[in-house]
């Protein structure tokens, strides 16, 4: 080799593989998009950010990373005649070339270590500009149109969102890169190594025919059929990769539903029942745990077989030619080392089948959340539409996700101003009819106007993470020079004067307030924000008939033009509507005025 043209040279062997890399490469993911589930799935993840309507910085970064990648095979060829040249020098005694090779050795180490550690920063900056973007695109997607509540109700519910968020965006990006680069590398090197070896091996008499580069055969025969076997084998892994996450998640959610429903299990002394389930999830969990340290057992165990076979497998062949001084001590070394570079080339789909596997669990849950998505967020028959005061339902009717009829065919017209209670027996649709009027529910058909500026109250209000000012606000943001006078005013209103002083103070306040608290706090909400219509689901169940008198009032003393809908089981509740809804369980509905 000439060490003096061996910069130019590589510069153009790089430049030539990446433009051949480019074309294969591209044509190689376009038929697997075309041609397989899995490389859907992938592109229906990657398809947006790798665009180039978005943007060709991706693709053109990605790029970048093959070129310092086939950089790495470059030197690796380098280093393999380096080789030859440093052995040689010691069978023949040639001290001044093997001190000449020490000094190319400290150039090969420097460009080795310097290109791997400048490789490593360009894969992390590409894959956590690649998490940000995606991690953007499924959030933006989950809280739009409310589909974070809506995938709750679709067929195959949907498990464990946090999980198909947090975790496995990440682990898509990093071994979808992992893997391209990966095949890249093993494929350029495949090549370029199987040219090295082909000058390398001599000819092998078989059956009285003598077959020239015989080596170059075996090694390929020998890993195709060690590949198709261990193929066979790490097939399981794949749903069992799968279940292992999707059984972990369960449990884990099963542990922190314990911790926010700890007083009311405690109460029931309910810790023979949930441990009897923690049990039971954690053994499903633990017998999964055991099927994939069977399966890996002998999907590794047959690996290290074939590794190990292969450390010995050229020297056994070469090693004649050697003793009969047609190849030199060098030319020995490097066919050991080109043979196994060359069959780590070709073991590497056999290698990485456990991580493939992963990566296909991964996808699954990927675009399992995804289509979730889309289900919860296909257009609904219900057209909901602004009115600027008024609540009218034309024709509306709602059913269940099995599709029974719950309310049929429902006509009223609510002037500004009016209140109606709706009441009837458990599971008639009272509920799914305010989720309906939301625009939550997608099992119904018909017409609602309303006006855009509602609030909705349910049972158990909502109470975001921060200070009691923040809950107070929601929705809504904090305004940056807030009153605080004033929302203490509120909170004397609605008699939790006794939290005025902890406003500005940050909590877990769910578990402070009590129920009853924290329904007291919405209906602070409802007089802050003031809205044109208020829906009111069993929003004040838990206060006792004198506070729920008190609430009432206020909201007919201070927000009089605002339209109340309540749902609400008490009689109690007929002195503050004016109007009364009765829901029956035969379909049927009937308006009345309360007495």
């Amino acid at each position: 080799m000439n060490w003096s043209e061996e910069l130019l040279t590589s510069f153009f062997w790089i430049l030539r593989n990446l433009m051949i890399t480019a074309v294969v490469f591209s044509l190689a993911v376009w038929l697997l998009v075309k041609t397989t589930r899995w490389g859907r799935q992938f592109w229906s993840m990657a398809g947006g950010y790798l665009s180039l309507k978005r943007s060709i910085k991706p693709l053109l970064f990605f790029f970048f990373i093959v070129g310092l990648t086939l950089l790495e095979v470059r030197i690796s060829l380098i280093h393999s005649n380096w080789y030859n040249t440093m052995y040689s020098s010691l069978q023949e005694f040639d001290q001044p070339v093997f001190w000449q090779q020490m000094i190319v050795f400290c150039f090969i180490a420097a460009a080795a270590v310097t290109n791997s550690l400048f490789s490593y920063y360009c894969e992390q900056r590409f894959c956590i500009n690649w998490i940000e973007w995606l991690n953007q695109h499924l959030l933006e997607k989950w809280m739009a149109n409310q589909a974070y509540y809506k995938s709750q109700h679709v067929f195959n519910q949907l498990d464990n969102p946090d999980q198909r968020i947090q975790q496995d965006v990440q682990a898509y990006v990093k071994t979808t890169l992992s893997l391209s680069t990966g095949v890249i590398s093993a494929v350029t090197s495949i090549i370029s190594f199987t040219i090295l070896l082909w000058g390398l091996s001599g000819a092998m008499t078989i059956l009285g025919v003598e077959i020239p580069h015989m080596m170059v055969f075996l090694v390929f025969g020998y890993v195709l059929i060690t590949t198709v076997f261990a193929f066979w084998l790490g097939k399981p892994l794949i749903n069992l990769s799968f279940a292992n996450e999707r059984l972990n998640a369960n449990y884990r959610y099963s542990l922190i539903r314990v911790k926010e429903y700890a007083e009311s299990i405690a109460f029931y002394a309910g810790e023979k029942a949930e441990k009897s389930l923690l049990y039971r999830q954690f053994s499903h969990v633990i017998q999964n745990m055991w099927g994939i340290v069977f399966r890996t057992l002998k999907f590794s165990g047959f690996n290290l077989v074939v590794s190990q076979i292969s450390v010995v497998f050229p020297l056994l062949i070469q090693v004649g030619r050697y003793f009969e001084k047609q190849i030199k001590l060098g030319d020995l070394m490097q066919t050991m080392q080109v043979f196994g570079r060359l069959h780590g080339n070709l073991s590497y789909f056999r290698n990485v089948y456990d991580n493939f596997a992963e990566y296909q669990a991964t996808l699954d849950r990927l675009t399992g959340f995804e289509k979730a998505i889309n289900i919860a967020n296909e257009v609904s028959k219900t057209s909901i539409e602004p009115h600027e005061s008024e609540v009218i339902f034309e024709d509306l009717t709602v059913k269940s996700p099995m599709g029974d009829v719950l309310i049929k065919d429902l006509n009223l017209q609510l002037p500004q101003g009016s209140t109606m209670l709706i009441q009837g027996p458990s599971g008639v649709g009272k509920t799914t009819l305010l989720r309906t009027v939301a625009g939550l529910w997608s099992y119904s058909e018909g017409r609602i106007l309303r006006p855009n500026n509602a609030l909705f109250l349910s049972q158990k209000p909502y109470i975001p993470q921060g200070r009691l000012l923040d809950a107070l606000y929601y929705p809504e943001l904090v305004p940056q020079h807030v009153d605080i006078t004033a929302a203490s005013d509120l909170l004397q209103q609605v008699q939790l004067g006794h939290l005025s002083d902890r406003l500005e103070q940050e909590n877990d306040w769910t578990r402070v307030l009590s129920l009853g608290e924290q329904q007291r706090l919405a209906f602070a909400r409802l007089l802050l924000h003031k809205p044109t219509v208020a829906f009111l689901d069993e929003a004040s169940a838990s206060m006792d008939e004198g506070l729920e008198d008190a609430m009432y009032r206020l909201l007919k003393q201070s927000l009089p033009m605002t339209t109340i809908i309540s749902v609400g089981h008490r009689s109690t509740l007929h002195a503050y509507h004016a109007l009364r809804l009765e829901i029956n369980k035969e379909q049927g509905w009937q308006l009345s005025l309360n007495k």
